[in-house]
Parts: C-alpha cells; sequence; structure tokens
C-alpha cells in the first residue's frame, strides 16, 4: 500500500524526475515522507533476505538430498525444536518491523501544535483553501488549456495538473490540513509529502506536513469523485517563511480591495448589454461543462436550462440554486466561489440567452437581498 500511495512519476516536473523514479517511489521533501521511503526499502531488505533464504535452503536441499545421491527421506512425525523455531523467528521478525512502523503511523498522525492551519474543501471540481490563520481564503481550479485537452495544441509536462491558485505553505513550518467536502468524497494527494487524505462530505479529517525545501509541488484528487475526477489537480508552492509572509500580507490586501468593490458594486445597475457579456464569460467558464454552452444540458444527467421553468419563470429559486447549490447533486453552491455582480450577470444571463427572454436584468443589490434573506 505504501508503494501505491508514494510512486508518482506523472506528477514529477520533468522528464528526467520521471526515469528517476522508474523502478521505486519517490523520497518526497518531508520528513514523514523520507521515513515512509526509509520504511518500504526496510520491508523490502526483509523480504528479499528472506526470500533468498528460503529459496536458498530449498535449493541446497534438493541438490544434496535428491535421490540419485543416495538420499533417504527422514522418516518424522513432528519436531518441537522446529515448531519453536519458526514460530519464534517470525514473531521476532515482525516486531522488528512493527515498532518503526508504529513510530512513523504515530508521528503521520499527530497534527497537533501546528504553526499553519488550513480548512481544505473539496467541491466538483476544484479545491477551496481557507487559512484560519489569517483572512484569506480562495478557490483553485485546473488551469490546462481546453485546446490542449482537446488535442489542439500539444501537451507539455504538467498537462491537467495546472491550477490558476496554487496553494501557498511556508517552508520549515507545521502545516494542518483540515479536509473536508462539499458534495461527494474527495481525496487530497500530494505523492512528495508523504500522505492522503479522504475529503467526506460531513467530516473532517486532518493530517499535516513540514516541507523541508522550497518548491512547486503536484497532486491530484485520488478519489473518483465524478465525471470531472481527471480535472482536480493539486498543485502546491512552498515558500521561505519571510515570502510567505510577504504573500498573506499582499492576499489579505487584496481581499480587502474585493470586497471594498464589491460594496461599491451593490450600488450600482448593470445594462442588460453588460450583465449578457459577463453572464456569458461566467457561464462558459463554470456552467457550460454540465449545462453545455447551448444550456440544453445532458438529458438524464444535467437539466437543460433552455426553456426550463426554473430559468424562465421561479426567479428567486433561480437565484438560490446559484447561491446555495442542490443538495444530492453535481450543482453546487457559488456564493462563495462568485461575487454578488457575477453571480446577477449569470442569472439574467440564463434568463435571457437560447430563446429564453425574460426580460429579467439581475442586480448585484438583488443578490445581496437573497444573502440577506431580505
Amino acid at each position: 500500500m505504501l508503494t501505491a500511495l508514494m510512486t508518482a512519476p506523472v506528477f514529477a516536473e520533468t522528464s528526467d524526475k520521471i526515469e528517476q523514479f522508474q523502478l521505486n517511489m519517490t523520497r518526497g521533501v518531508t520528513d514523514i515522507s523520507a521515513g515512509v521511503y526509509d520504511m518500504h526499502m526496510l520491508m523490502f531488505i526483509i523480504c528479499v533476505v528472506i526470500g533468498a533464504g528460503v529459496f536458498i535452503a530449498m535449493f541446497i536441499s534438493m541438490y544434496f538430498h535428491r535421490k540419485s545421491r543416495g538420499a533417504k527421506p527422514a522418516n518424522f512425525h513432528e519436531s518441537v525444536k522446529v515448531e519453536i523455531a519458526w514460530t519464534v523467528i517470525p514473531f521476532i521478525i515482525l516486531i522488528f518491523m512493527a515498532v518503526p512502523a508504529m513510530n512513523l503511523l504515530i508521528d503521520m498522525e499527530d497534527a497537533s501544535e501546528p504553526d499553519v492551519s488550513i480548512l481544505v474543501t473539496g467541491s466538483q471540481w476544484k479545491w477551496h483553501y481557507k487559512y484560519m490563520d489569517n483572512d484569506v481564503e480562495y478557490y483553485s481550479k485546473m488551469a490546462t488549456q481546453a485546446e490542449q485537452i482537446s488535442g489542439k495544441l500539444p501537451k507539455n509536462n504538467n498537462y491537467l495538473l495546472e491550477v490558476d491558485r496554487p496553494l501557498v505553505i511556508p517552508t520549515g513550518q507545521k502545516v494542518r490540513f483540515l479536509i473536508t467536502s462539499d458534495d461527494v468524497i474527495h481525496s487530497w494527494w500530494v505523492p512528495d509529502f508523504g500522505f492522503k487524505q479522504d475529503a467526506n462530505p460531513g467530516f473532517i479529517n486532518d493530517a499535516w506536513t513540514k516541507v523541508n525545501e522550497p518548491g512547486v509541488y503536484r497532486g491530484q484528487c485520488a478519489e473518483l469523485c465524478g465525471k470531472d475526477h481527471g480535472f482536480m489537480p493539486i498543485v502546491v508552492v512552498a515558500k521561505e517563511p519571510a515570502e510567505y509572509d510577504k504573500w498573506i500580507s499582499e492576499q489579505q490586501a487584496i481581499q480587502e480591495q474585493a470586497k471594498a468593490e464589491e460594496q461599491r458594486l451593490l450600488a450600482m445597475n448593470m445594462t442588460m448589454d453588460e450583465a449578457m457579456s459577463m453572464g456569458e464569460k461566467i457561464y462558459n467558464a463554470n456552467c457550460a461543462a454540465c449545462h453545455m454552452p447551448n444550456g440544453e444540458g445532458l438529458p438524464g444527467v444535467f437539466p437543460a436550462l433552455k426553456g426550463s421553468q426554473i430559468a424562465i419563470a421561479d426567479q428567486p429559486k433561480h437565484i438560490d440554486i446559484l447561491l446555495n447549490g442542490v443538495t444530492g447533486t453535481a450543482m453546487q453552491a457559488y456564493a462563495k466561489q462568485l461575487t454578488m455582480s457575477e453571480i446577477a450577470a449569470v442569472v439574467t444571463y440564463e434568463r435571457n440567452a437560447w430563446g429564453n427572454d425574460t426580460g429579467d436584468l439581475v442586480q448585484a443589490k438583488d443578490i445581496n437581498s437573497a444573502i440577506n434573506g431580505q
């Protein structure tokens, strides 16, 4: 199991690294991953020694005690000494293997006293990161170009392993991950860190890492979580503590500016053309994969928006679905993913595209009223 967990040439940055780990697992960049590697090699050596001993004894017995040499088979029922030997010796070997393995497992589970805590939430099909010690949170989505996926452009070394906003952590500090899910079971996995942790809806699992070297480390969701499971990568950038602190300050400033801009937009009204233009871009980026660019959806899988009662008649429910999602389906909540202006624009677009032509123009203040229950 440990070999399957750690072997990951697909995540390597270059072809040289891929070749380096063709015949073994990667050592990783944390003390835990190095411990897992050392444990793997210890178990491997023990198994090789036992296997070699068994086969050598077998071949010696077959060669020197064969019938053509006049060997006579012994005739005995049982031997207390042999029974004791093949019970005690394996027991000692198992204890020798179990003690370091147990210590390593205890270290892997000890997420206490972290320097940084990050809430990691899986959501079809992206990751949400929230820094619990700072007012910083954002979504991280795959950034591989659609033309590469369709074969119109050549695929690079990090094909399907690129994101728009990577997770940033400091080096030399203990980082605790609180891992959960908004919808189905996901699994957060960065092979170089030496662990994989499930993200279960309604539960929080924890894990931790302490990265020793600055760099970019890649992984992906390791749980079959739906049709776009293969498009849910993870990218972690480890920075020196001073650079990390600077990055946190910059992100806090950006989010404060975004909040101020959102408040400013609440007092403004978009024209229909502005809303339709913005809404189309947001729809194509976030909704078209399921509901299709033509709004007709996938029959029996994802409902159509073209001509639907939600997009034509029931505007409050339409807004509520965009904000809060639909429990038990792939329709996720966008209240934390999009600004109020963006949600207003995409609702306006869906209510006026593909011949729906309701004439409804939804503004940011309408979304704000829906959020606050006014």
